[in-house]
This record gives structure tokens, C-alpha cells and sequence, in this order.
């Protein structure tokens, strides 16, 4: 029997990324299959080579695993684009590629003779894929556009953090760059909708994927609410449903839900309170949640004081609710569920031996288990590749190195 074919096998994806936006896409297309090629500076490569936290092995050699976490499965090519020759190399390689991936300031490469407009016309079925801060395709450009951004710039702009944290406190980061992992997400998504589309058309396209629009797309419930209502909702005021949001208990946080009213009348049952169905100021979600700064959230929170976090979850979860404790990563790592549904997956590195990272979200049937190859030294495959992918000799290979191209 064949082993299992991989969904993007046979694809190639060149990449110009940096940091995180564009090497999440380019990990999550090359964990099913596709040959992803990341063009790197040779004088030190993609800046997350040196972010933290920093491991050391045994020899004393250091490795990022910053880097490690979205750079599995890939090759690396040093090219330096600033020079002509490393150009021309760049162009050849796209000639050879299915897809571009680039995350860098919108007119980088453009004006490198790299943009879409120059390299489609060498390769009319080449899908190229920018994320920026701001946008940058004709047509949908704006005031921002040109604005440098990272993460915490789109979740601050794009309204998450003033729907975050509590009350009486300051707007709230979400603790995970969402600005760059969904938009690297929406990103895939879109390239894997565009080969689709060249199967029917031959063609390939520009995609465009805005941080800015990701974080604004999630953060939909209050600009939803506010183009219904005109009201703006506030972090630590939930006007719709209650009860909502972490609770605590002896050891820790609980995160419940109660959305519908035969949830509700569940939770009455579970804290032994079924007087309070029906009860006034209780009998919708946004009269319990006028009353949880008052009453009714006195009667709840102290429910949940008295009981530990795996108490009061095994009570509410008896009575049929959704419910779970508020996790540290020390817990999730050591998850007997994670461990069976096989996330956290151990990725080799010529470093530090074997790391656990975490694996590839979805299960496909078809797809076997996940790839787990090592994310590359800085230029490991430059000889490999301009072989492989150009038909390069030895001594053209050579010359280029020579020259500093490589």
C-alpha cells in the first residue's frame, strides 16, 4: 500500500517572511506537504533567529525557540537581494513556484522588481500572498496603509484590547499575537482558495490580508453590537449574557457560559438555587447581566468561592453545562485529552535533540501523521535547492558564494 499523500505534496512555496505573520502561513501549508523554500538575509536571516527565550544545549550552542516555533518543515536559501545577481536568482525561483508568501512593509519588493506585477508576468499561474500591517492591494488602500505595525499595534486599533481586561483596569493585550497568527491563518486559507481557483482558470492572483482587518473580523461581536445598537460594549461589562466569564475558587478560575435559559435553570439546579429561574431580574441573559455587579453575582461568585476548580467544574459538568478550569501551559502540557489527541507533536533539532511543539490543529484521515522535520540552519539548503529547483552546478553554486550573493 502507498503511504499516505500529503494534501499540499508537489506545491512550492517561496517565501520572503519574517518574525512570525508570514512563517505561520508557510508552516501550516508546509505541515501538509508543500516544499516551502524561506529566503533569508545571509547576514543573520529572519530577526526571530534572535528572539528569546534562548536554549542551550550540553556543547553550549544556542538555539531560538522563537524561531522553532514556526519554522518546522521548511528549507532555507540565503539570498542577498540587494544585489542584482541575488535578484535575478529570487525571480528564477518564483518562475519555479506555485505560491509567494512576503510579510514585509507593502513596496519592499515591489521596489526590488519582486512584486506581484513583475514576477506574474514570468508566471501568469503564480498565487503571491502579502500580509501587512495596513493592506496593500489598488483599490483598498487607506489613510494607514503605510504605517509600520506588529501585533499589539492591530489588537489595540483593531478593538479587542478595549473589550479586554477588567473593569477599573487599562485595555488588555491578549497574551498571543493574534494580529500575526490569524491573519497567517486567513492567509493559507486564501492560498489554498486560490489554487483551487487555478484549477479552473489557470491563473494565479495577488492576495492581500490586513493584520488590522483580521483583528477587526474578530473582534465582530462589538462592532456587530454597536452597528445594531450604537452602544459601545465595554471590557468588564457584559451587557447580554450572564453568568459569563471566569470565577473564582479556592485553587484557581473557572470559565462558564450560561447562554440559553435551559442552561440557566441547569445552573440553578448545580448550585442548589432553583429558585432563582424565574426569579426578577433573572429571567434573561441581559437582566442577569445588569445584575451581576450586584445580587445576583454576590450569589454566584460565592458559589464558586467554596469549591475548588475541579469541584465546581465535575458539579456544573453533572448538570450538563459546558464548563472548564482556567489552565496554566504546565497543565496543558501534561493533559492526558492533548496527549490523545496527539498536539503536542516532538520536532527534531540538530541542537537541542527533540522539542515538543504544537502540531498541526485539524485531523485529516487522509493525511497520516504530521510532519516533523527540523526548522533549517540559516542557508542549510542553498546548494540543494538552486540544484534541485534551477538545475545550478556546483561551480555556479560556488561563484555566487563567492560573490556574497548566497
Amino acid at each position: 500500500m502507498n503511504p499516505l499523500r500529503r494534501p499540499l505534496e508537489g506545491i512550492k512555496v517561496l517565501s520572503f517572511e519574517i518574525q512570525v505573520a508570514g512563517p505561520y502561513c508557510t508552516m501550516m501549508l508546509a505541515d501538509q506537504g508543500a516544499d516551502v523554500i524561506k529566503v533569508e538575509r545571509p547576514e543573520g536571516g529572519d530577526t526571530a533567529r534572535g528572539g528569546a527565550p534562548k536554549i542551550k544545549n550540553d556543547k553550549g550552542e544556542t538555539q531560538s525557540g522563537y524561531f522553532l516555533r514556526f519554522n518546522r518543515n521548511k528549507r532555507s536559501v540565503t539570498l542577498n537581494l540587494k544585489d542584482e545577481s541575488g535578484r535575478k536568482v529570487f525571480r528564477e525561483l518564483a518562475t519555479q513556484s506555485d505560491v509567494v508568501v512576503e510579510n514585509f512593509r507593502p513596496g519592499v519588493l515591489d521596489s526590488m522588481g519582486l512584486g506581484y506585477k513583475d514576477l506574474c508576468k514570468e508566471n501568469p499561474g503564480l498565487i503571491y500572498a502579502c500580509i501587512s500591517g495596513f493592506g496593500s492591494m489598488e483599490g483598498y488602500l487607506g489613510p494607514y496603509s503605510k504605517r509600520p505595525a506588529y501585533d499589539i499595534i492591530s489588537q489595540a486599533m483593531g478593538g479587542l484590547m478595549n473589550t479586554c481586561g477588567s473593569a477599573d483596569g487599562p485595555p488588555t493585550w491578549l497574551g498571543v499575537a493574534l494580529g500575526d497568527i490569524v491573519s497567517g491563518m486567513n492567509a493559507a486559507n486564501a492560498i489554498l482558495l486560490a489554487l483551487y481557483q487555478r484549477k479552473q482558470t489557470g491563473l494565479g492572483q495577488f492576495i492581500d490580508v490586513s493584520m488590522y482587518d483580521t483583528i477587526i473580523a474578530l473582534a465582530e461581536r462589538s462592532i456587530t453590537a454597536y452597528s445594531l445598537t450604537k452602544h459601545v460594549l465595554q471590557r468588564g461589562r457584559e451587557p447580554y449574557m450572564a453568568p459569563w466569564g471566569p470565577f473564582a475558587c479556592k485553587d484557581g478560575y473557572v470559565g462558564i457560559i450560561v447562554a440559553t435559559e435551559g442552561d440557566w435553570a441547569k445552573f440553578c439546579q448545580a448550585i442548589e438555587r432553583p429558585d432563582l429561574v424565574g426569579h426578577e431580574g433573572a429571567t434573561s441573559g441581559p437582566e442577569r447581566a445588569t445584575n451581576m455587579t450586584g445580587w445576583l453575582g454576590e450569589v454566584i461568585r460565592n458559589w464558586f468561592s467554596k469549591y475548588t476548580k475541579a469541584e465546581a467544574v465535575n458539579k456544573l459538568l453533572a448538570a450538563g453545562l459546558p464548563v472548564g478550569p482556567v489552565q496554566t501551559a504546565e497543565e496543558i502540557y501534561n493533559d492526558p485529552h492533548v496527549a490523545a489527541r496527539k498536539l503536542l507533536i516532538d520536532v527534531p533539532d540538530p541542537i537541542l535533540g527533540s522539542v515538543k511543539l504544537i502540531g498541526p490543529v485539524a485531523k485529516m484521515s487522509g493525511a497520516g501523521e504530521p510532519l516533523a522535520r527540523p526548522a533549517p540552519a540559516l542557508g542549510q539548503h542553498n546548494a540543494e535547492v538552486l540544484n534541485e529547483w534551477l538545475g545550478y552546478s556546483e561551480e555556479q553554486i560556488g561563484k555566487l558564494k563567492t560573490d556574497g550573493i548566497l
